[in-house]
């Protein structure tokens, strides 16, 4: 469920028209709903009841907005974070430091040091040279560095190929055949505290038995490692759960089958849960509103060209996604068209002989679902100024993000002295 919703023949963000916002801020903007970021975070946490004391560790990569993470810090959620850029922006929403998981497979030296002297609740660790490096600047800042190997368990996820990360071909995690030596290793290294295991096998997953597969894989790791003398205190699960784009698609699990699954599979484990849900819960938070330029006939359908490109929304052009796409005051006609983009590329295109409203030059548009993977992607190709983002709360708004425009954009470049006149 969102807060997106026809009120008066003109869809709203919870009590506020879209077309004020259009009005007032531009388009395209972001336009985010903290009402449905709020439900969401909470209908996942009541899904994982009774779990003891789970962390739900909120995927920065998903939005990393000042707002977003504000919001979701006072619901409770931790961070998991993946940069020193992410962990700064957790920190300074108000996210406490021992809610905060660093992932990403390329920590340098200067962001373990940065999360160790800042705190943390653990770092996962992709591979035993990151782990000696972690044991080395922990070691010479005198500290124990709390740490789980993510583990690669090779269960393909069934999503889209460039974000499934855990079968054995991805770059993410240690393979779970190397897993019992990693830990010996780990227990040798000063500087290190391993005491946890973590997975995560992709994202947009519309089925548990992925799941299901891989924690069933990390359950037995579990028992072998403590056979072998480890102490396990900690499992994340990762995150990946998916949700829906195309209403003509199957839906994808709910959060409450998923913590069902995740109870029935853990049963025993007697660890602390992590879990790193992100799409999950911003992503139907949020819509990209843009403003219909013209109206091109096609040789077999027209093309609606808005002002929103693919450098404001990436996702269709990198990953095929689908969103709805819909008119902010519906005349209640639909017909057949293309939704493309300005960016002089013809992956800029949004959607291909779409059943949709019928709009015309001028009209505003609204991409659903957009609150994930979606801003966060934005660039300024084309130099085109960097999309602005408005927190919506009931009948209050504001600007969270200012659009970057190209005199900013200008500024930011610097003409050697050599050239200089």
């Amino acid at each position: 469920m969102d807060h997106f919703q026809l009120k008066d023949s003109i869809v709203h963000c919870e009590e506020v028209p879209l077309p004020l916002i259009a009005e007032a801020v531009g388009t395209p903007v972001y336009v985010y709903s903290s009402a449905t970021m709020r439900r969401h975070a909470r209908v996942f946490r009541e899904a994982l009841e009774p779990l003891s004391d789970p962390l739900v560790a909120y995927a920065v990569k998903a939005n990393p907005n000042a707002a977003v993470l504000a919001t979701l810090a006072r619901e409770g959620l931790g961070a998991d974070v993946v940069s020193s850029g992410e962990y700064a922006r957790a920190r300074a929403a108000g996210i406490a430091a021992d809610k905060i998981v660093f992932s990403g497979v390329g920590k340098t030296v200067e962001e373990m040091r940065l999360a160790l002297e800042g705190g943390l609740c653990q770092f996962n660790l992709e591979s035993l040279e990151e782990a000696r490096m972690l044991a080395e600047v922990a070691h010479s800042l005198g500290k124990a560095a709390p740490a789980a190997f993510r583990i690669n368990p090779d269960v393909e996820a069934g999503s889209h190929a460039k974000i499934s990360t855990g079968a054995a071909h991805n770059k993410f995690g240690l393979p779970i055949d190397d897993a019992l030596a990693a830990y010996r290793l780990a227990r040798t290294l000063p500087g290190l505290d391993v005491r946890g295991v973590a997975v995560h096998i992709g994202s947009q997953l519309t089925s548990l038995a992925p799941l299901e597969r891989a924690f069933a894989k990390i359950g037995e790791l579990i028992r072998v490692l403590r056979a072998d003398g480890h102490r396990i205190d900690t499992a994340d699960l990762g995150g990946g759960l998916g949700v829906p784009y195309d209403p003509a698609a199957p839906l994808p699990p709910s959060p409450e089958d998923y913590g069902e699954m995740v109870r029935r599979l853990t049963d025993g484990w007697d660890v602390r849960l992590i879990f790193e849900p992100g799409r999950l819960i911003v992503g139907n938070a949020g819509v990209l509103l843009t403003r219909v330029i013209r109206v091109k006939p096609g040789v077999v359908h027209p093309f609606i060209i808005v002002d929103a490109g693919m450098n404001d929304l990436m996702r269709p052009s990198l990953y095929d996604a689908w969103h709805a796409i819909e008119a902010v005051a519906p005349r209640g006609e639909q017909w057949v068209a293309n939704v493309v983009g300005p960016v002089c590329e013809t992956g800029d295109t949004f959607a291909t002989a779409r059943s949709m409203d019928r709009v015309e030059a001028d009209d505003l548009l609204f991409f659903r679902t957009a609150g994930a993977y979606a801003a966060t992607m934005a660039s300024t190709y084309n130099s085109r100024p960097l999309t602005p983002e408005v927190l919506v709360d009931g009948d209050r708004w504001a600007v969270v993000r200012e659009r970057i425009d190209v005199e900013a954009l200008i500024k930011a470049d610097r003409i050697p002295y050599w050239m200089q006149p």
